[in-house]
């Protein structure tokens, strides 16, 4: 058996696309993914943090472009990744990133919030997946990642059950979808991130965020390119034998066995 023999950069010529990499985390994913010679396409609902981002990734000499993507749309997740398919003619990798994780406790949860959260998070994820599997079906060669959490699979915090839900989904999703293309050479695999500093962690407060701190034993939060690493061990080929796999990056917060466990 042929060993995969790195040259350059790892997704040199590949071309990657990675949703809801505006800001936050699918930014930090985005930075890597550049910096390790893909072409990046950034898609994203919000134009403005997305063309923003686009633009400061390309300083770096990447070649990084933006596609509004609504991806509660399935009409609007098709005809981004046709977009992407005319202009670059392929896409060798999907990061499945487009999350959002608002608060409700179950005494205040309404239909809305359980809808909302998991027509994104969900229903998103879906949508993207199943604009991208044709091409990568018929060149027999595709890597898709998806943007999990502790939070669901693993954990729970109290006002994020439907947050929880929309994540443990996700596994289950990509469980039995990894089955059904594995033969024709495409991958499925799920980052699992803890705690990561994005701007929606930093509007939680100071107070949060150091008692979150405390919790994990490496005392800080994640950085987003800590996840966008990760991403991109399984969006190369590196990672060709493995799919329906989990990675978590958490900074060990999952290991104490009690509070007495952390030093």
């Amino acid at each position: 058996m042929k060993i995969c023999e790195r040259e350059g950069k790892r997704l040199s010529g590949k071309v990657a696309i990675i949703t809801g990499a505006g800001k936050g985390i699918g930014r930090g994913i985005a930075r890597v993914f550049a910096s390790e010679g893909a072409t990046v396409i950034i898609a994203d609902l919000d134009e403005q943090a997305g063309r923003a981002t686009a633009a400061d990734l390309a300083n770096t000499g990447g070649t990084v472009d933006f596609v509004l993507t609504d991806v509660r749309r399935q009409a609007s997740c098709e005809a981004a990744v046709a977009a992407v398919i005319e202009s670059y003619g392929r896409v060798d990798v999907l990061v499945s990133n487009a999350g959002i994780y608002p608060q409700a406790f179950l005494h205040e949860m309404t239909e809305a919030d359980w809808d909302g959260i998991f027509e994104i998070n969900v229903k998103g994820m879906f949508f993207m997946v199943t604009a991208v599997l044709p091409q990568m079906r018929q060149r027999r060669s595709g890597r898709i990642v998806l943007t999990s959490s502790v939070t669901g699979p693993v954990t729970g915090y109290p006002g994020w059950a439907h947050y929880g839900a929309t994540k443990a989904a996700m596994l289950g999703f990509m469980r039995s979808a990894a089955l059904e293309v594995a033969a024709e050479g495409v991958t499925i695999n799920a980052v699992m991130p803890g705690n990561i500093m994005t701007e929606g962690m930093e509007g939680m407060g100071q107070d949060y965020i150091e008692t979150l701190a405390a919790s994990i034993p490496m005392k800080r939060l994640g950085e987003p390119e800590d996840v966008g690493y990760a991403m991109l061990f399984l969006a190369s080929d590196e990672a060709r034998y493995i799919t329906g796999q989990t990675l978590v990056v958490d900074g060990g917060q999952l290991l104490p066995e009690g509070v007495g466990a952390v030093g």
